[in-house]
């Protein structure tokens, strides 16, 4: 074991690591914001409505994260109209492709999870609301969404997770990620299993930074449920 290039490789492997940690917060907020309007699409009593975004959730939860990878990274220059847009300077850079084919993928499974716990909130407190008179826009805002996101927060939690692990594909298309930092200096070194399992320290240490914040939320949004 070579413990000489772990520690010389730890900057660049740092640097890596900042890199799969903005994939996954950029990702994970952008999906969030998808998934949301999705998940009151799925619950809505009109069939049409429901459609729509269960189209989206079928495709992007039933095909692998890598295919939907190359789809947008080596897909959308296909098409001269992408060549031809606006856009084009931002997507054929495999940054802003990975950012949106996590984001698409991440937000198939968020919105689902919302969905469950959307359906999970108490009737008896959307009765409540609706006795008082609010409108339904208003028992969205402060019943039905605060509520579902206290119940979805631990399940949203594992997505997270499963992003950030996910994440290493971005190596696929030449994004210098945390794993194409490690594969890199592999190809120079020939020292595989030192850099992985630094790789992989450094993904452990990220997941326990993420589900660490998850607890600090978890436990303030639900104070008042705790033993005085």
């Amino acid at each position: 074991m070579n413990w000489q290039v772990m520690i010389d490789s730890f900057p660049a492997l740092a640097e890596g690591a900042l890199i799969t940690l903005e994939l996954v917060v950029i990702s994970g907020i952008l999906g969030v914001l998808l998934a949301v309007p999705m998940a009151m699409a799925r619950v809505s009593p009109r069939p049409w409505l429901r459609a729509l975004p269960l189209a989206h959730i079928y495709f992007f939860r039933g095909t692998p994260l890598l295919v939907q990878i190359y789809l947008v990274y080596y897909g959308l220059g296909q098409f001269e109209a992408v060549r031809d847009s606006v856009l084009w300077p931002y997507l054929r850079e495999a940054y802003w492709c990975a950012i949106i084919a996590f984001t698409l993928n991440t937000s198939a499974y968020t919105a689902e999870i919302l969905r469950g716990a959307i359906q999970s909130v108490p009737r008896g407190e959307v009765e409540a609301a609706e006795t008082v008179g609010m409108s339904p826009a208003l028992i969205w805002r402060r019943i039905r969404l605060p509520r579902a996101f206290r119940i979805a927060l631990p399940a949203y939690s594992n997505e997270v997770i499963l992003m950030l692990k996910g994440s290493a594909l971005a190596s696929t298309i030449t994004l210098m990620d945390l794993t194409g930092v490690a594969r890199t200096i592999i190809a120079r070194t020939y020292t595989p299993v030192e850099l992985f399992l630094a790789a992989g320290l450094l993904y452990v240490v990220l997941a326990f930074l993420i589900l660490g914040g998850f607890r600090l939320v978890e436990r303030r949004l639900n104070r008042h449920l705790q033993p005085g």
